[in-house]
């Protein structure tokens, strides 16, 4: 017996909650607003699914939502607060492994520094950091592969200067 389409989708959506819990992690402040944004984010997948086109990569379909969701989100976020505070988890980020304290410290500087950038080049670093191809960051993006190029460059000069410019402990 084939599966009902919400067991279809609970099975792909447990496959990749990765995804929704790093994007959740980037885009979230404290440990409530990361549960909070991610419950949105699946509701959103969940009544895009209807639409979704099995031909199509579902972890690029997810993508596109979750971060979508996450940019309005942050953008609510920023209209209550002119800035977005860090706290110290990380293992968001992370995917909840354990670090040696350097390792630690460089997620650290990564968080701080994601936390600089706009939403876009934002998601553009997640899904870099993700090992997408240019070719699928331009299809979740919407913008050309060329451009993904480009706006990667110049993400890793601003993180080497950011980094450059971070006091070390």
């Amino acid at each position: 017996m084939a599966p009902t389409p919400a067991q279809a989708f609970d099975t792909l959506l447990q496959r990749h909650r990765g995804i929704v819990r790093k994007v959740a992690g980037s885009y979230a402040r404290g440990a409530e607003d990361r549960a909070d944004l991610a419950q949105e984010i699946a509701m959103q997948l969940w009544r895009a699914w209807p639409d979704y086109d099995p031909s199509r990569s579902f972890s690029t379909w997810m993508y596109r939502i979750a971060l979508n969701t996450a940019i309005s989100f942050l953008r609510g976020q920023s209209r209550r607060q002119d800035s977005v505070p860090l706290d110290d988890h990380i293992d968001s980020l992370a995917g909840g492994a354990a670090f040696d304290p350097e390792t630690h410290e460089r997620l650290r500087l990564l968080q701080r520094f994601m936390a600089t950038l706009g939403a876009l080049d934002r998601a553009l670093l997640l899904l870099y950091l993700e090992e997408r191809s240019g070719r699928e960051i331009a299809e979740v993006l919407g913008i050309g592969e060329s451009n993904v190029t480009t706006r990667i460059g110049r993400l890793k000069q601003r993180l080497r200067d950011f980094a450059g410019a971070s006091p070390r402990p």
